[in-house]
């Protein structure tokens, strides 16, 4: 077998290339040297999470934990493989010992939660969604996952101000739209639910729906309206740019 640091290149080398078959048969030879080899556990681990053998990720991530039971590289590879097992007790546990080391670790909490959901916790796994926003406010999975469980709740009033505050972080969450357009929905605000699918926030679709009632006019015309004055402000602004450029 090959040095230490040529294992390493060698690992590398067949990450870059996906190569997980190979990572495997590479980790078991360097088990047989060393079957406490961290190197070649971990990296067989993730490897086999890979190829989808989840319970032989488990155990890969139980022979680190038996020698470091809050290694976080090894608990965060058997909580996921649980997952796919559906096992979430088991998650759970596992998160525990993460926040046990570090309770302010906002992907445990999150991961937690997610377990909880679907024990039908949804009351604590809020609770746990709200620890980690109180870590950190910005956290668009919390933002999300408590949205959705609000949402399942038939909490619709609330859920909207969470799918949008996610959105508010990042635009690039299209389902954050769509959930609230059909959480508007369910609470019978269809004016609402059409300019919420059009990507709006709260406080946009709020002023539009507004403006509308007191022009006496209907939503959807003056949504359109507003579209093509901005595609016209837009249009002119390109043309005087274009003029500029010929001029110069």
């Amino acid at each position: 077998m090959s040095s230490s640091g040529n294992q390493i290149d060698v690992i590398k080398k067949l990450y870059g290339e996906k190569n997980w078959q190979e990572i495997i048969s590479f980790c078991k030879k360097m088990l047989e040297e060393d079957p406490k080899d961290l190197v070649a556990l971990q990296n067989m681990a993730t490897a086999l999470v890979n190829v989808g053998k989840f319970d032989e990720v488990i155990s890969c991530c139980d022979t680190v934990l038996q020698m470091n039971g809050t290694d976080e590289y090894a608990l965060k590879n058997k909580i996921f493989a649980l997952e796919k097992l559906r096992r979430y007790d088991d998650v759970i546990s596992c998160c525990d010992l993460l926040l046990k080391k570090n309770q302010n670790d906002t992907w445990s909490l999150d991961s937690k939660g997610l377990a909880l959901n679907e024990l039908n916790r949804h009351d604590e796994a809020i609770s746990n969604y709200d620890k980690s926003l109180q870590i950190d406010p910005d956290n668009t999975v919390a933002l999300m996952n408590k949205a959705v469980t609000l949402s399942f709740l038939q909490r619709y009033g609330e859920a909207i101000q969470f799918f949008d505050r996610a959105q508010k972080i990042d635009k690039s969450i299209k389902e954050a739209a769509l959930a609230k357009s059909d959480a508007y929905k369910k609470i019978g605000r269809e004016n609402e639910a059409f300019l919420a699918a059009q990507g709006l926030l709260v406080e946009e679709i709020e002023g539009l729906v507004l403006e509308a009632r007191q022009k006496k006019t209907k939503v959807f015309d003056l949504y359109c309206l507003r579209e093509f004055e901005g595609l016209e402000e837009r249009e002119k602004k390109h043309n005087e740019k274009q003029d500029s450029k010929s001029k110069s």
